[in-house]
């Protein structure tokens, strides 16, 4: 009995060691492949890695080169600006002198509407001359005043029975002019053959919108009995009541003395 327990227990023994190897070997295996897989997965890894790290390093120079474009189109930006007030101011300083040249090449001239057309014939600075001695008498103008230029504003003629143009005067003295002016102002109602004609100042558009935003100012002035007059190009002149003189140069000031002298009232 005691041999065959030995047997069994050798063969037991043996049974175990070999399985033991089979485990081992199947382990190995098993390692072998895992660590193969590894290795290859580790790969692919770094490989796409790598990739990433290159698209990083791509997308790191393609911001720094925005930036450096955004910096440098900031700096450019900046230095437009720059130029461009500079340019706002010389092209302010430069329309005032336009404005004002502009102006200063009317102060001689006069402007007359509602003569018919084609009332002057072919010579219009002799016939002006005489019209204006024949409407304003010898008290005025004792001999026909010298004329430079008369003429038509250039616009398209109206047909007929319309509108007629009117004539823009540029008498050879200034003085002259402004007594033409003045007395107008006086008489209001001028004619000339049958027909109603006014004389004005010939002002340029810009001096005439200056001088526009004055009206409801000059109009109240005058209900209260004050005495304001508008001096070239657009500053408000005031004689007060007692005879004292105020010089007002924008519109906006104007309207504030006005309503000062309500709040008083």
């Amino acid at each position: 009995m005691s041999k065959s327990k030995s047997r069994q227990a050798d063969k037991e023994v043996a049974s175990a060691s070999l399985a033991l190897e089979d485990i081992t070997s199947l382990l190995e295996g098993h390692k072998e492949a895992l660590s193969t897989e590894f290795k290859s997965s580790f790969e692919t890894f770094a490989a796409k890695l790598t990739n990433i790290e290159a698209s990083i390093a791509d997308h790191g120079d393609r911001i720094t080169s925005l930036e450096d474009n955004a910096n440098s189109i900031e700096q450019r930006l900046t230095d437009v600006e720059k130029q461009y007030s500079a340019l706002q101011k010389d092209n302010d300083l430069l329309r005032a002198k336009v404005v004002d040249l502009e102006g200063r090449s009317r102060r001689s001239n006069i402007r007359i509407v509602g003569l018919p057309e084609n009332t002057e014939g072919p010579r219009p600075t002799a016939f002006f001359s005489q019209l204006l001695c024949e409407v304003f008498g010898p008290d005025l103008l004792p001999t026909p005043p010298e004329i430079d230029r008369a003429h038509r504003i250039p616009v398209a003629k109206p047909l007929q029975g319309g509108k007629p143009r009117p004539v823009i005067l540029c008498l050879h003295r200034f003085q002259v002019k402004d007594q033409i002016v003045r007395e107008a102002r006086k008489r209001k109602d001028l004619s000339y053959k049958g027909h109603l004609i006014r004389f004005y100042d010939d002002y340029s558009l810009d001096v005439l919108k200056l001088r526009n935003e004055y009206r409801a100012a000059m109009a109240e002035l005058y209900e209260r009995g004050y005495r304001p007059s508008l001096l070239f190009p657009a500053k408000l002149r005031i004689t007060m009541p007692d005879g004292e003189k105020k010089w007002l140069s924008s519109a906006a000031a104007a309207d504030k003395f006005v309503q000062d002298l309500r709040n008083v009232s």
